[in-house]
């Protein structure tokens, strides 16, 4: 019974593998003199004499022989070469082994052989100028000669016989030439200098994984031994003697999309990927419109807040940003009624059936938002009739949009221009600046403190159905101070309506609105634009021009020709004290001028004039003018009256009077001493600086145009 026993004990250790046994003696790990470098190697190498195939370990460092490892695969190792005019022919032979020989993808370069191999003859110089060595021997002018496979793709190795047969005495170095790749077919070479290829395998049969195929491997037809390579899927050294093969998932991004991974494989990961992609989208965009929405929410609540302090205690309404839409029907271009310098205005119909215009910021910024609520608090504390009212706002999604009451005529510079209508006659011109005179007067006394309201002009005032006027337009109005006669504030406005004095001193006061006032004074009586350019240059700007006429006494010479002023008396004595009003409202220094409340009553007074008369009747509302005769005050002769005025103003009444008749209109060959003096009287040269762009002289009343 013992005996069986070890007899079969015997046929067990005879019969197990032989590498098993080699493999436990073998070690696989080299490492460094203080431990820190380590490498590691797979079977059938490694760095003891129980090793199938032996390399040296030196400090961590792999070697074979005494040549550095640079690369170690399944198929061959790389070793560095390094360029040596000494290294002897003869240790071409340390590469070639009982497991071991060069590949036919080195290039070798040989120094001092007999004959050319493959005709290729370097010079020495150039191949040590690359490999930055010094020279072999300066004092012969030697070649090198260059071997490798005729065709390494058909030879694994090199033929070792043809390398002999050249008597070559010096390896120098050698080059891999990386050959995978089709020549044919123009694709780069790589090529690798200083390094030496070896091709290695294990001698004996096949001892392959049953998951890895056995590769024979022959030297000069003859078999030496196999490799093993594990099969696709599968990863290890494919021995059995090693670790042999473990499965591995090669199904990445690659191998699902061409489909090696099944074609189930391939839809799920494409339909995962779009479910992923929109998941991570919709995520985002819940993100952005949750901070989108939380933004907007906070700054309405903002906008809110300085609206309820611009408002105080008037209750102004608020529209939501669905029904702006819905009147303006979605503000279309159809409804524009006119752009200015802060946005847009459109005709818009609320759910009253009520037409109103809407103010839309053109980009709503610090600037836009201080003029909104500038506008906001000064319209909201005025009631008066001849004052635009604000209807209610809107300042929803980033948008400030305001309100007004629409009016149907448009405005008076539409009118004065031709813009709208054949014309306005005198007594609709007359109305309407009393009216817009009460107005403003209402801005400068009633109100505590004054309010300033700094761009009057005639595209600011608009007229109802009735043409009734009204002043629009508050954006850059300012309280004034009730115990100083002006306050401080760089100029703005629009050029031609710009007191001189608060442009040239910065002092904006009450008559600096009187001032503007008596430009559209000027309007109403000439129709002529306050800047034109095709005039002459010194009559570009029309208070210029007014002043320079009025003075000589030749107000007839810019009287709108519309007005027939000389088909009745009341007429042109109307007009002509209107003239002097408004010469009295251009005085450069501001104390010369009248109050606003004193133009209205003499406004006032010259209305009444007319309505006071018994012959004829004047019908504003339908437009229709009838003569009036003016009692007899003025001396008519020949259908026309020339007025003779004491030279210096009486201040009490403010009437104004010129020394000489108006006798001929100066031509352009006037002297330029002549020229220089007429510039001279000008209250405020067009080509003076503005500190403000944010006006111009022919469009800049957001409420000056309307559906005609």
């Amino acid at each position: 019974m013992i005996l069986h026993f070890l007899f079969f004990s015997v046929f067990l250790i005879i019969t197990s593998p032989p590498s098993t046994s080699a493999q436990a003696n073998c070690s696989r790990v080299c490492r460094g003199g203080d431990g820190g470098r380590r490498n590691t190697v797979s079977y059938p190498f490694g760095f003891s004499d129980g090793c199938e195939i032996r390399l040296d370990c030196f400090d961590g460092e792999i070697r074979f022989r005494d040549y550095k490892v640079q690369n170690l695969t399944r198929d061959r190792i790389s070793i560095n070469l390094p360029a040596n005019c000494n290294r002897s022919f003869e240790d071409i032979l340390l590469f070639n082994d009982t497991n071991f020989a060069l590949t036919s993808r080195n290039g070798l370069l040989l120094e001092n052989c007999s004959t050319a191999l493959n005709g290729c003859i370097v010079s020495t110089s150039i191949v040590e100028s690359h490999f930055n060595i010094q020279q072999c021997d300066s004092t012969v002018n030697r070649s090198m000669n260059c071997f490798s496979e005729d065709n390494p793709i058909r030879e694994e190795f090199i033929n070792l016989t043809k390398v002999k047969s050249a008597s070559c005495q010096v390896l120098f170095s050698s080059v891999t030439i990386d050959v995978n790749a089709n020549i044919s077919q123009g694709l780069p070479v790589s090529l690798e200098f200083q390094s030496l290829e070896l091709g290695w395998w294990v001698h004996g049969e096949c001892g392959c994984h049953e998951n890895a195929a056995c590769h024979n491997v022959s030297r000069e037809n003859q078999r030496v031994g196999y490799r093993c390579h594990c099969n696709e899927g599968y990863d290890g050294d494919g021995f059995i003697a090693g670790e042999g093969c473990r499965r591995v998932s090669n199904c990445n991004a690659s191998s699902y999309m061409s489909g090696r991974c099944g074609e189930s494989s391939r839809v799920g990961v494409l339909v995962g990927g779009i479910v992923a992609g929109a998941s991570l989208m919709s995520t985002l965009a819940l993100i952005c419109y949750c901070l989108r929405k939380r933004a907007a929410s906070r700054n309405l609540r903002s906008a809110r807040r300085q609206f309820s302090e611009a408002t105080a205690s008037f209750s102004v309404p608020f529209y939501t940003y669905k029904e702006i839409e819905r009147a303006t029907n979605f503000f279309s271009i159809k409804q524009q009624l006119g752009v200015g310098a802060y946005g847009t205005v459109y005709a818009g119909k609320l759910t009253t059936n009520e037409w109103v215009a809407v103010k839309k910021l053109r980009r709503p910024d610090t600037d836009g938002n201080d003029q909104v609520m500038n506008e906001i608090k000064l319209i909201s504390t005025v009631n008066h009739p001849n004052l635009v009212r604000l209807l209610g706002c809107c300042i929803e999604k980033g948008e400030q949009i305001l309100v007004y009451e629409f009016m149907a005529n448009g405005t008076l510079s539409q009118h004065l221009q031709r813009e709208r209508g054949k014309g306005l006659p005198w007594t609709i011109r007359l109305t309407i600046a009393t009216e817009t005179a009460h107005a403003i007067t209402h801005l400068h006394s009633a109100m505590n403190p004054p309010i300033y309201h700094r761009d009057i002009k005639s595209s600011n005032i608009l007229l109802d159905h009735n043409y009734n006027s009204k002043v629009a337009d508050f954006g850059l109005s300012r309280f004034g101070m009730l115990d100083d006669s002006h306050i401080s504030t760089a100029p703005q406005g629009t050029p031609g309506y710009v007191d001189p004095q608060y442009h040239q001193n910065y002092h904006l006061s009450d008559k600096s609105d009187v001032y503007s006032f008596g430009v559209v004074l000027i309007e109403i009586i000439t129709a002529l634009k306050v800047v034109d350019f095709s005039r002459d240059h010194t009559e570009i700007n029309l208070a210029a021009l007014a002043i320079d006429r009025i003075g000589k006494g030749c107000v007839d010479d810019i009287i709108d020709p519309f007005l027939d002023p000389n088909k009745d008396a009341w007429t042109l004595s109307s007009i002509h004290k209107v003239a002097e009003l408004a010469f009295r409202c251009l005085a450069f220094h501001r104390d010369m001028r009248p109050s606003m409340k004193e133009v209205a009553d003499e406004l006032e007074e010259i209305r009444a004039s007319g309505w006071n008369t018994n012959d004829d009747n004047v019908t504003i509302g339908s437009s229709s003018v009838s003569s009036s005769p003016y009692n007899a005050s003025e001396k008519s002769i020949g259908g026309s009256i020339i007025k003779r005025v004491a030279g210096v103003a009486a201040i009490g009444s403010r009437r104004l009077s010129v020394i000489s008749d108006c006798l001929t209109i100066p031509d352009e060959k006037d002297t330029d001493k002549d020229k220089d003096k007429d510039k001279e009287s000008s209250p405020v040269s067009i080509q003076d600086p503005w500190l403000s762009d944010q006006s111009s002289p022919s469009t800049n009343s957001l409420l000056g145009n309307v559906v005609r």
